[in-house]
C-alpha cells in the first residue's frame, strides 16, 4: 500500500463535500509531476485530504477507489476516484507538520505547491498520531 496527499481549496471541493458524496472523481490536476503521482496511485491506497488556502491542514483520509483514467474535462490528463474513508480526530495544520522533526522531510514541507504528492508510511502514521493528541 502507498500513501498520498491531495490538496484542495475547501471553497471548491472540501472534505465535507467528499463525506457527503461518499466518492468523487479527483480531476483538474494540471501539473506533470502531480499527474505522474495520480498514475502511480493504486486501489485502496490511503490519501490525506489537505485543505489549502487559509486553513492549511490535513483534515481527513480517503482511499483510491479507481485507478487513473482520462480526466473527464481533458483527456490529455488523468484523474482517479477517491472514496471517503475517515476524518482525522483533529485537523493537523501545516505549522504542526513543520514543527514535528519526524515530518520535516515531507513533500508538503519541501515542495509545498505540488497538488498530489507521495507520503511515506512513517509520515502518514506520524500525522495520524498528531491528530489524536
Amino acid at each position: 500500500m502507498n500513501y498520498w496527499l491531495t490538496k484542495t481549496e475547501p471553497g471548491t471541493y472540501s472534505w465535507s463535500d467528499l463525506v457527503r458524496d461518499g466518492e468523487t472523481t479527483w480531476d483538474g490536476v494540471r501539473n506533470f509531476q502531480a499527474r505522474n503521482n495520480l498514475k502511480s496511485m493504486k486501489k485502496e491506497d490511503k490519501v490525506f485530504i489537505y485543505h489549502s488556502g487559509e486553513e492549511k491542514a490535513i483534515v481527513g483520509i480517503a482511499t483510491v477507489s479507481r485507478e487513473f483514467f482520462p480526466d473527464p474535462k481533458d483527456a490529455a490528463w488523468v484523474a482517479v476516484a477517491l472514496k471517503h474513508y475517515k476524518p482525522l480526530k483533529k485537523p493537523v495544520t501545516l505549522a504542526q507538520i513543520k514543527s514535528d522533526k519526524k515530518l520535516t522531510a515531507m513533500v508538503l514541507v519541501k515542495a509545498s505547491r505540488l497538488s498530489v504528492q507521495p507520503v511515506k508510511k512513517e509520515e502518514f502514521d506520524a500525522v495520524v498520531l498528531q491528530s489524536e493528541k
